[in-house]
Formats: C-alpha cells, sequence, structure tokens
C-alpha cells in the first residue's frame, strides 16, 4: 500500500448559513457546523482509504467564533495521520463576510474515523507522508493526541505512551 499525503485527502465544502439553521440569536447552531464538519471529515477520510470509512470520535473542536445567518462558511479537511486502520482529519472552519469578502477564522475540530470492509471490519489504511511545515507539526500531535485518549480510556498504561513521556520529563 503506497504512502500518500495529506493533499490527497484535501476536502473543500462551502455553503451558507440559513434561517432554518440558526438559534434563537440567528448564528448556526452548533450541532449543524458539527455535521457539516462530519461530512468533510468523511470524504477526506475516504479519499485517503479508498474505503468505507466510519467516524470513530471528534477529539476536539473549538468553537472559537459565532457564525452569523447568511455567512459563507468553508471547511477544509485533510488527513493529520494515518495509524493501522483509523486516520485523525483535522479540519479548518472559515468564514467569510458576503459584503466585504473578509475572510477569517472560526472554528476548528480533530475527527478520528476507522476505514472497514464491506462486513464493517476495520481495515489497513496507507500511510500518510506529510509535505508542509503545519502537515508536519500535525502529524507529530496527532501521535500525542491517541496516545493521551488511549490513556485516558484505560487503554493504554501512561509509562507506555512514548510520546506523552517526551512533555513531561
Amino acid at each position: 500500500m503506497q504512502a500518500k499525503t495529506p493533499s490527497e485527502s484535501a476536502t473543500i465544502a462551502t455553503d451558507i448559513v440559513l434561517p432554518s439553521e440558526t438559534n434563537p440569536l440567528n448564528n448556526l447552531f452548533g450541532g449543524e457546523l458539527l455535521a457539516r464538519m462530519d461530512r468533510a471529515a468523511s470524504i477526506a477520510a475516504r479519499r485517503h482509504a479508498r474505503r468505507i470509512v466510519v467516524t470513530a470520535s471528534v477529539n476536539h473542536v473549538a468553537f472559537n467564533k459565532v457564525i452569523p445567518l447568511g455567512t459563507v462558511v468553508t471547511i477544509e479537511a485533510k488527513v493529520s495521520r494515518s495509524f493501522n486502520t483509523s486516520m485523525e482529519i483535522f479540519l479548518d472552519v472559515w468564514i467569510e463576510e458576503v459584503t466585504s469578502g473578509l475572510r477569517s477564522k472560526a472554528n476548528e475540530a480533530i475527527y478520528t474515523f476507522v476505514a472497514v470492509d464491506d462486513s464493517g471490519t476495520p481495515t489497513k489504511v496507507p500511510e500518510l507522508k506529510p509535505e508542509t511545515e503545519l502537515e508536519i507539526e500535525r502529524f507529530s500531535a496527532a501521535l500525542r493526541r491517541k496516545q493521551l485518549s488511549l490513556v485516558l480510556a484505560g487503554k493504554m498504561k501512561a509509562h507506555d505512551a512514548t510520546e506523552l513521556k517526551a512533555l513531561f520529563s
């Protein structure tokens, strides 16, 4: 199985915030944004694995800015690291004010997907070969995030978390 680059999984989804998707303050519902991010992340994961993929976890979501009614929202998703059968997907959410064209980062998230075969059994995914400085940074941090998640879930002993030890010693 040949390694792939993050750019091969790049997914960009652009949409506008409609009235039915907003809360009483006329801002995009958080759940609506989560669903949009899940779809973009699943496409990125599927492009990397070329398999059916399922959401394993939403590891991190930061709602840093509100997203008002009528705003153009662009979600950029890329695989940031692949493991044996799972992939971490990093998402950046950008908002654009239609009248001025000003674009700013509103949110970010990290999802984990698992590739499965037709019967739902996890299956191996290609390695990831980061190219840019940001991709290398996200690739490195992904192993620390995975080990922390495994330790917190009781699936890995803290003393076996080699990447986490490096942070504290």
